[in-house]
């Protein structure tokens, strides 16, 4: 794995399928910018940002996770990918989606050479219970209209020790795991290659079709999570996901849906 490669606009859009090279709008490459789904977003602002727009990086400055945490970014050693994807029908039509671009990451990064990656609920990709990745949609416009999403995928490939100092929870990355068989430039074109499919398709299809490969790479099937928003915390069961990305929780022989991008699932030891 060449981690060290530089970004290079040739060696990813060479690497892409047809399909994902004729839903490539735009592919933006920086050196070094704040967050690349902040990027997006000024794009999108200024109006000149449409469905395909990719927006990538060396480093982010300022990355960021959901619930406002940070992301550390350090310099060529990571990836670090926002796209841009236009909804007709408002958020409702994004129901799942972080699910669905979690199992495509997984995926991608099974056909580099890195099995067993697992997905927490909403939006982690783990490795060995370590968080190797995670996925930030964000959104601009119209709740129940016209809306664009910017999908965050964040995957680490060789941390730096020195650079992993504020990350406040487990975490590993690909070399650690075992590695996989490419460079970053072949992994961006292998993430796009899954990403922009599942984009173009998902308004009309939903998760529903991603339901289960979800499910097969459950990080907690069957084990008991509190779930927390704000100071509020439930304890339950793990049962799956619904076919709207909700999770399932069996609270005492009741199984309720929990859906929403504030709440945070912690294992219960």
């Amino acid at each position: 794995m060449t981690v060290s490669e530089t970004l290079n606009r040739n060696h990813i859009e060479s690497g892409l399928t047809p399909q994902a090279r004729a839903l490539l709008l735009e592919l933006e490459l920086h050196d070094s910018i704040d967050s690349t789904n902040a990027e997006a977003l000024r794009r999108i602002e200024r109006g000149t940002a449409g469905s395909g727009l990719v927006v990538s990086a060396e480093q982010q400055t300022a990355g960021r996770g959901r619930r406002g945490r940070g992301w550390v970014s350090p310099h060529a050693a990571n990836i670090y990918l926002s796209v841009v994807w236009e909804f007709q029908r408002g958020v409702e039509a994004m129901d799942g989606l972080s699910l669905a671009v979690g199992v495509a990451a997984a995926d991608a990064l099974a056909l580099r050479g890195l099995q067993n990656v697992a997905l927490k609920w909403p939006n982690d990709l783990l490795h060995g219970g370590a968080k190797l990745g995670g996925i930030l949609v964000e959104t601009s416009g119209h709740v129940t209209g016209p809306t664009s999403a910017v999908i965050g995928v964040g995957i680490n490939l060789a941390m730096p020790e020195a650079e992993a100092g504020g990350i406040d929870q487990r975490w590993t990355d690909a070399s650690r795991a075992g590695g996989i068989d490419a460079g970053r430039n072949t992994l961006l074109a292998t993430l796009l290659n899954h990403l922009l499919p599942l984009l173009a398709d998902f308004e009309s299809v939903g998760f529903g079709p991603w339901q289960d490969r979800w499910l097969a790479r459950n990080a907690h099937a069957g084990q008991a999570v509190a779930l927390r928003s704000g100071d509020s915390e439930v304890i339950g069961v793990v049962q799956g996901v619904d076919q709207t990305g909700a999770l399932l929780l069996d609270l005492g022989g009741t199984v309720q849906a929990f859906n929403g991008g504030e709440l945070s699932l912690r294992p219960v030891s």
